[in-house]
């Protein structure tokens, strides 16, 4: 029986990496006229595969408009292959729901052309993650493509296989076991011809389990190659056993649908042993990452369940600003953008993405504040303080707010007229003209003052509490007092003089010492990868003099560190053992009486080049594996990988070191306790110490260059090309935010994920007073002063998404189960339901649900998402 050779003509297209998104674009403007008159004028050139990502065609039909019916109907004539995906994702540091709506959205797109391709084709994502069949089956898709991260140590030594997650969930996965880019440009030249397929026909023979393997006809930015005919009759002359046809990539699952005995694999695909997956890229260009993490976490946490709370009151919903956020975002989320192995330029754009997004989520979130403050009577009071609870179920804690005004003193009272027990810790004068300029245009200079008060009180689920803000004659205001130590109901903490802290657990009788001792290292990496000098001796911050206070409320108590770091100022300097730069660390530390949390901000100038910084978090728990959060779910990780005994012999393409990403979390633990790591900014951990006792948080790295070659822990050619990078050795400001949890029971059991959760979702506050710099008409309808949309009180499952459904007058909700056992959820809501239905990923039904007295019953396996869609 003769081999089939699929050739599958397709295009590698990163929007950007060391040429721009407009460089990118004009050539894209230039190629595919000729892809589409290829397909319109050769019957014989039957498929171009549109390397599955919809940006590609939306960026040409901004220039191109008037192809927008030709493209419809080879989409159409299934000829041009387009979607499922907006951008080819990174799924290691982007968030479930960036994941879920890349799909979504590019989906979306495709069924204005036609149909997409039912295949979740990653072909260059650095490592995959496990829940990427659940993930892909939530839209329909059974099929799987990608290249990096997989070796036969996973289950199989074959490129097809059936790969599952927690769930159940199943994809048939097809891996190109040497790329996408093997049939670039083909030669008619026969020795030449033969001298490229005898070097790739024997590999993908071997990992085929079927008679058909893929020659993929493409690469980055490639051109359609319009002698493929000749190439194909040249191939068939070379190598009669076999045959050659142009094909796509759909036709090779077909093939594999028929064999019964493919290998069954769970879990990730991390392995750098045939490609590499750069397992430290997750701290390059922090500010980035930290950008992103920041946003992700705005959007899902806090915009989109606002908006629905104002959507059940009777405001828009506004589906087209969400999906221009989304979209803008999902631009820097293809591999390269996040990864951030990029030139200079490139970053900068990605960065002004970022700021154009998180600005529109800012005055989104404040519009739907306003709106539904604005709502509210005025017979009361003028004056309000609004508490938004943007998490399932009722909280009560300490809240930080700010109101403005003229009154010298005020009170504050609730719907019920109980006054509200609060305290002033900050004022500051505030220009009048800064709050509406008309004040100052009718020649009133007076200025406002903007007080910081804290308070704690009881704030309903998924909704708001309303208090009345009336002048009085006095009030109290009360600066934090200085003390000497910081001792709640949970904690006593220590600072100790080089800056690390003491921390006595009250609840655990456990204290963990020198936590937030600072690592510092040489790095003479890339973009791409962490590379340590070797043989140095690292540096810690253990005989510095910290300068520190400590103040305290009622409320809360706040420690402020500070302290410079001497290091060399680059790789040279670091050779040359000279301390002639610095880190300066401005650390801010707030620990609620209310929670056991330490919340963690750090400033830092960094003044060096060539380095790393992390962070020690000592648990006092030798582990064997750290549990972290991946998309809806959790996953457990060696702290040393096996691979690292024998890497070298077998000569992966780079060492595979126990550095991890995370989305929101990473915590150690046995039985009776453990500690957790929480993130809005920082992705990237290690576990470390001499009983894989400590987890090594990266806050930054810093690098000159795109790609190096010959690295210590990656050999041979450049990722990437050697192009400098000034930029990325991230001189200057850099902030980052993470807190300190501890708890009982072990890291799953304790719920770390709901944790974090709630850490993302701190309850948002909004101050209404009789003046506003844009005016808006007062709404045709009254809201109530305290309002509840929904309520689940058991918090084993997680809350991922709160959202106007895309087709219909319904509200979508989606939880997810981190626990190791089928949990349930029983959501009540407050207004009455007329109908619910169990949807997948994509909004589409699945089953219908019953009504209980306007209650929805769902239930999860361990890392399994589910979405009710509500009427």
């Amino acid at each position: 029986m003769k081999r089939n050779v699929h050739i599958v003509p397709h295009m590698h297209w990163d929007r950007e990496w060391y040429f721009s998104t407009e460089e990118s674009r004009i050539l894209l403007v230039n190629n595919m006229e000729e892809i589409i008159d290829m397909l319109e004028n050769n019957p014989n050139y039957p498929y171009y595969v549109m390397d599955g990502q919809t940006a590609i065609l939306e960026d040409y039909l901004a220039v191109k408009p008037e192809y927008r019916e030709r493209i419809t109907k080879l989409v159409q004539e299934n000829r041009l292959i387009i979607g499922p995906w907006y951008t080819q994702t990174d799924e290691m540091v982007v968030g479930g729901e960036s994941v879920l709506r890349n799909l979504l959205y590019g989906i979306k797109d495709c069924d204005e052309f036609g149909d997409h391709m039912k295949i979740g084709y990653l072909p260059d994502s650095f490592g995959q993650s496990s829940q990427m069949p659940q993930i892909l089956n939530g839209f329909d898709i059974r099929y799987s493509m990608f290249w990096r991260g997989c070796s036969e140590r996973k289950g199989s030594n074959k490129t097809e296989f059936k790969w599952k997650s927690d769930d159940g969930s199943e994809v048939l996965a097809q891996i190109l076991p040497l790329g996408y880019a093997i049939g670039k440009y083909l030669p008619t030249e026969e020795n030449a011809l033969r001298t490229r397929m005898d070097k790739y026909l024997p590999v993908l023979d071997r990992g085929a389990t079927t008679e058909n393997i893929i020659l993929p006809n493409g690469h980055d930015q490639m051109p359609v190659q319009k002698n493929i005919f000749e190439v194909i009759d040249k191939l068939k002359e070379c190598y009669p056993e076999r045959q050659f046809f142009l094909s796509r990539y759909e036709n090779i699952f077909k093939e594999l649908e028929n064999n019964e005995n493919l290998d069954s694999i769970k879990g990730e695909f991390l392995d750098g042993k045939y490609m590499r997956v750069h397992r430290s890229i997750f701290s390059t260009r922090m500010d980035i990452k930290a950008a992103n993490a920041r946003i992700e976490s705005k959007i899902t946490n806090i915009l989109e369940p606002l908006a629905s709370i104002a959507s059940s009151l009777g405001f828009e919903y506004h589906h087209g600003l969400i999906e221009l956020i989304w979209k803008e975002i999902m631009k820097n989320h293809a591999h390269d953008s996040i990864g951030c192995c990029c030139s200079d330029k490139v970053h900068k754009e990605i960065m002004n993405r970022f700021f154009l997004a998180e600005e529109k989520i800012d005055q989104l979130i404040t519009f739907y504040k306003r709106k539904i403050t604005d709502a509210m009577s005025l017979e009361v009071a003028l004056d309000k303080l609004v508490a938004f609870n943007l998490m399932p179920y009722d909280r009560s804690e300490t809240v930080r707010a700010q109101i403005t005004t003229k009154m010298k003193a005020f009170e504050m009272f609730d719907k019920d007229e109980k006054k509200l027990d609060f305290e002033v810790i900050h004022k500051e004068e505030i220009d009048a003209g800064l709050i509406d300029r008309q004040i100052v245009h009718y020649g009133n200079y007076d200025p406002f003052m903007t007080y910081t008060i804290e308070f704690k009180d009881l704030i309903p689920a998924m909704g708001y509490k309303a208090y009345m803000i009336k002048e009085s004659n006095a009030m109290v205001e009360k600066d934090y007092e200085d003390c000497d130590i910081v001792d709640n109901d949970f904690y006593t903490i220590n600072v100790n003089k080089n800056g690390t802290l003491n921390i006595f657990d009250k609840k655990l009788n456990k204290t963990f010492e020198d936590v937030l001792l600072m690592e510092n290292g040489g790095d003479e990496g890339d973009e791409y990868d962490f590379s340590p000098l070797p043989n140095e001796k690292l540096i810690f911050n253990k005989n510095v003099e910290a300068s520190y206070n400590i103040k305290k409320n009622r409320f809360n108590n706040e420690i402020n560190i500070t302290y410079r770091l001497d290091v060399p100022k680059d790789i040279e300097a670091r050779k040359n053992k000279s301390l002639d730069s610095y880190v300066d660390f401005d650390i801010t530390i707030n620990i609620p009486n209310d929670k056991a949390i330490i919340d963690v901000v750090f400033n830092i100038n960094n003044q060096a080049k060539d380095h790393r910084v992390r962070t020690y978090i000592p648990t006092n728990i030798a582990s064997k594996f750290s549990v972290s959060d991946n998309q809806f779910g959790h996953i457990k990780r060696a702290v040393y990988d096996d691979a690292m005994d024998v890497w070298e012999n077998e000569e992966w393409d780079e060492r595979p070191d126990a550095i991890y990403p995370m989305l929101t979390f990473v915590g150690l633990s046995d039985k009776e306790h453990g500690l957790a790591v929480v993130t809005n900014s920082t992705r990237e951990f290690e576990i470390t110490g001499e009983n894989f006792d400590t987890i090594a948080i990266t806050l930054f790295r810093s690098v000159g260059f795109l790609g190096k070659e010959e690295m210590v822990r990656r050999p041979g050619r450049p990722s990437g090309i050697k192009l400098p990078t000034p930029d990325s050795q991230m001189l200057g400001n850099i902030m980052l935010d993470l807190a300190i949890v501890t708890h009982e029971k072990s890291t799953i059991e304790a719920n770390v994920s709901n944790m974090a959760k709630e850490y993302l979702t701190k309850i948002q506050t909004y101050n209404k007073m009789p003046h506003n710099a844009m005016k808006l008409n007062q709404p045709t309808f009254e809201v109530d002063y305290s309002y509840s949309l929904l309520k689940e009180d058991n918090k084993d499952l997680v809350l991922s998404a709160l959202k106007k459904a895309e087709k219909e007058d319904a509200l979508v909700v989606r939880f997810y189960n981190t626990k190791e056992e089928l949990k349930k959820a029983n959501i009540k809501f407050n207004k009455e339901l007329k109908g619910a239905k169990l949807v997948n990923l994509n909004e589409k039904e699945l089953d219908s649900i019953s009504i209980n007295n306007n209650c929805v019953n769902i239930e999860c396996k361990m890392n399994q998402v589910k979405t009710i869609l509500v009427n």
